[in-house]
């Protein structure tokens, strides 16, 4: 894999260990599998699933006509697959792979019938491919591509929901948190929440002008939200791989020179500034607490699956694939 000195993965839920870029890990992270397996509350580099975020109630409603009781952890509501969603499960891989003209590493994990109280047997694959741009540049641009595909491939049921992201936090900056980061949106349109984080069905605009650079602190400003990069849930297909890749966002910081721009073909993404990062200090890490990193997470709509008009772009039925793709672009200016 071209640039594999760059970047670590683990087998642990296809964890980003490492995206290095001028020395310097962007993503935070542990040193070992075992720390992730103790230590990683707040999923770093994790691959969510199989439903990412969080479904209202912990309840799947009316897939083939019957409802789905999942664990209740987030208040009432069930987050990022339960309590041993993806993230925590050790995955087949890495495995050393050609993809699309180029060297990767693919990581498979076979989520059984009932896994989490979720319904059918899929196999979720995961490819990561690294690459440079601009290589004449002075700035050349070091890329990595994570491509994901879901296959319901068991015969339990007739459909299941599938809603995929990657959990990496990045800090561009050398100090404990990402205070000075520069930050920059594609959009404005996002998902109000309830208190509990479920979307009220409606579409509004963030109320800080995020459309031009803004500066993230320490603790202000808190963002937790779900920005919507296409409006018409008509137009966004199971596998997303077949829509053209969009800029989400990019980050600088002053003080490294660090950029980070994030595509994806995902119709939304989180945006999470780290309010809740609490990781004790072990074996020369520091300890990462409230806004150490900040989070820019491609999904499907949250709850999409219990809202009727959402729910075609999370259902995957028998014989159907899910798939989607990100693609982070990192450079020292």
């Amino acid at each position: 894999m071209s640039g594999e000195s760059e970047f670590t993965f683990l087998p642990l839920g296809a964890i980003i260990q490492e995206f290095r870029i001028a020395g310097k890990n962007i993503v935070l992270g542990f040193n070992t599998q075992e720390q992730y397996e103790k230590y990683n509350s707040p999923h770093f580099g994790a691959t969510i699933g199989r439903v990412a975020n969080r479904l209202k109630g912990a309840v799947i409603h009316n897939l083939s006509g019957r409802d789905y009781t999942l664990a209740q952890n987030d208040g009432p509501n069930s987050l990022h697959g339960g309590e041993k969603g993806w993230g925590k499960c050790v995955f087949d891989g890495p495995h050393t792979v050609r993809r699309h003209g180029h060297d990767a590493l693919m990581f498979k994990y076979l989520s059984k019938d009932g896994e989490e109280g979720f319904p059918g047997t899929v196999e979720l694959r995961v490819w990561y491919t690294a690459s440079k741009e601009d290589v004449d540049s002075p700035s050349s641009k070091t890329v990595l591509t994570a491509e994901y595909e879901v296959e319901f491939v068991g015969d339990e049921c007739e459909e299941t929901v599938v809603n995929l992201t990657n959990h990496s936090y990045f800090n561009l900056g050398n100090g404990p948190t990402i205070e000075g980061t520069k930050a920059q949106l594609a959009t404005a349109d996002y998902l109000p929440i309830d208190p509990t984080g479920i979307p009220l069905g409606n579409f509004s605009k963030f109320p800080i002008d995020v459309l031009k650079p803004f500066n993230l602190g320490p603790s202000e400003p808190q963002i937790d939200d779900v920005f919507v990069m296409e409006t018409d849930p008509s137009k966004i297909p199971l596998d997303t791989r077949t829509q053209p890749l969009r800029l989400l966002g990019q980050f600088s910081h002053p003080d490294t020179g660090l950029h980070l721009e994030i595509h994806s073909t995902e119709p939304a993404f989180q945006l999470y500034t780290g309010k809740y990062i609490d990781v004790p200090a072990m074996d020369g890490l520091p300890a990462r607490g409230p806004g150490a990193g900040f989070c820019v997470e491609p999904s499907r709509y949250v709850n999409a699956v219990n809202e009727p008009a959402w729910r075609s772009m999370v259902v995957l039925k028998k014989g159907q694939i899910f798939g989607c793709k990100t693609v982070y672009k990192a450079w020292k200016a």
